[in-house]
């Protein structure tokens, strides 16, 4: 409390996430919170559902604790939210794909190429033979879902394949939206032979559904992913999919965050794109 009061600061960060039940934020926050408490600082933890108005409160909510840091994986927020708590001397970092531009407020952002990522995924699907890929896409307007679906577009651009978007499904990031899209996909007369989805959740859901139709993976249909959690390993067939690393992405994000309440940052704000690996096992 003393030092508090002599440094005019909480010592303490918040970080905002979308999903606490999605096991990538858990990891994610892990690396937060390893980073923090070395510099010195608490984590505080607000989970929004995805939700415009949640993360609005959790902002607010943070704001008003006058937290020193927010780490923030926006799915609904735009600039003019996250202006005021730049104007209050907080420092902001955004984790993931935005279809903006933060840095020049002095918001550093940090996240993997999602759309490259993405990419990978569908390259190694049609390097495989597949001609006819389905994909499973995430809640519509969310910046995950968006930069994976160009990865998607552009992959089939990349081998010269047809675009048919009745192929892309939408999702809500959950065992039960990639249930729900591969249902869809497989009442397709065309139905796909392969599936790239968004996450690994609803890979998992889809994996489900295709088990109830009697279809094997992946003799009958393969499925790639994203997030690489620590269940895509355990389940059967073990799950092909994109790992992004999520401790190593929310140490470097509460590391810039330090830094620049340190003093160590530009005025701009830095941009940290981490790698990616496709990670091949038995679902493709």
């Amino acid at each position: 409390t003393a030092r508090s009061l002599r440094s005019r600061r909480t010592l303490t960060i918040a970080g905002i996430i979308p999903d606490i039940t999605n096991p990538f934020y858990p990891a994610f926050q892990r690396g937060v919170q390893d980073a923090a408490e070395a510099a010195g600082y608490d984590l505080v933890t607000f989970n929004t559902d995805g939700d415009a108005a949640k993360e609005r409160k959790a902002l607010r909510s943070a704001r008003e604790a006058r937290v020193d840091g927010i780490l923030i994986t926006p799915f609904h927020l735009g600039l003019a939210d996250l202006r005021p708590p730049i104007e209050d001397g907080i420092a902001v970092v955004v984790n993931g794909d935005v279809p903006y531009d933060p840095t020049p407020l002095g918001i550093d952002v940090v996240t993997v190429d999602n759309a490259a990522a993405a990419a990978a995924a569908v390259d190694y699907l049609i390097d495989r033979g597949h001609v006819r890929i389905g994909m499973i896409a995430g809640a519509a307007g969310t910046p995950p879902r968006e930069s994976r679906v160009r990865g998607y577009v552009a992959a089939l651009r990349e081998h010269a394949l047809p675009l048919d978007p009745v192929l892309i499904r939408h999702g809500d990031f959950a065992e039960t939206g990639g249930y729900q899209a591969a249902g869809e996909l497989l009442k397709l007369r065309d139905r796909p032979t392969a599936i790239f989805a968004a996450n690994d959740l609803m890979a998992m859901g889809a994996m489900m559904r295709f088990r109830e139709d009697g279809l094997l993976v992946p003799d009958d249909i393969a499925i790639v992913a994203f997030d690489d959690i620590p269940a895509a390993r355990l389940v059967h067939p073990a799950l092909t999919t994109v790992a992004q690393f999520p401790e190593r992405i929310g140490k470097r994000t509460a590391e810039l965050a330090v830094d620049r309440l340190g003093g160590g940052a530009p005025a701009t704000g830095r941009r940290a794109v981490l790698p990616f690996e496709l990670i091949v096992r038995e679902s493709a």
